[in-house]
């Protein structure tokens, strides 16, 4: 009897693709991605601006909103860090970042993360909120923001920070970066000797809630803020 034939060869698995599309505001980002949380500068006031007209949007108050690149350029960087208005910044690269010394007095050296997500992620402002600041070939993005400064407890005879605004983009939320940023300012209040760092929330915001209390924070519902502004603050301009 003739010897069967022997089998067909297996079929050669097709090789991945290797021409993968150069890199633009549409393209989604790998699974990992390097963080950086870092000192503002009025280089970045730009990107300052826009983030707090995009937090007025998403918290419904665009119509008591009027800061302008001008007014920010000169209010907010008039004291060294941690002694009047204090910004960090939360920047997202492809790469890891270069971190040069941090500025003399400044008392703070940017905190790198690297972040691993399930999913890709496409960040459609790229190319807007692109930061320039670890050198263009590695599209450092800037992604989100926390605006603090010094305040007074009297009960515990220490100082505190009040965050006046925390900020994520959309597509970087649920990440885990608003408690980096958070952690950040209470991480700073310690090094300090600080007593506590307070803030406000929406009531509706019902998500913000439930992640402050998860990283410890009181919700303190007995409180209301009391606020003089506009033409009944400038009533009182002669009232001494």
């Amino acid at each position: 009897m003739a010897a069967a034939a022997p089998p067909p060869p297996p079929t050669p698995t097709p090789n991945p693709p290797t021409d993968l599309p150069q890199s633009d505001s549409a393209t989604p980002f790998s699974l990992t991605l390097f963080s950086r949380i870092r000192l503002a500068t009025p280089a970045d006031v730009p990107h300052i601006h826009k983030l707090i007209n995009q937090m007025a949007v998403f918290e419904k108050l665009t119509h008591i909103c009027s800061a302008t690149e001008s007014g920010l350029s000169s209010t907010l960087f008039n004291s060294p860090p941690f002694q009047s208005f204090t910004v960090f910044l939360l920047e997202i690269s492809h790469s890891p970042f270069f971190n040069p010394p941090p500025p003399s007095g400044s008392g703070f050296a940017p905190i790198d993360r690297i972040v691993s997500l399930e999913l890709p992620l496409v960040d459609p402002e790229a190319e807007s909120f692109k930061s320039g600041s670890n050198g263009a070939e590695n599209e450092v993005v800037v992604a989100g923001f926390v605006l603090f400064f010094p305040n007074y407890s009297t009960f515990l005879a220490k100082p505190g920070f009040y965050v006046e605004d925390l900020f994520v983009r959309e597509c970087y939320r649920r990440k885990g970066f608003g408690r980096m940023l958070l952690s950040a300012v209470a991480a700073q209040a310690v090094k300090l000797g600080y007593g506590r760092v307070e803030w406000v929330v929406l009531d509706w915001n019902v998500n913000a809630i439930k992640f402050y209390e998860k990283m410890g924070a009181k919700v303190l519902p007995e409180w209301r803020i009391c606020r003089l502004t506009g033409d009944q603050l400038e009533a009182y301009r002669d009232a001494m």
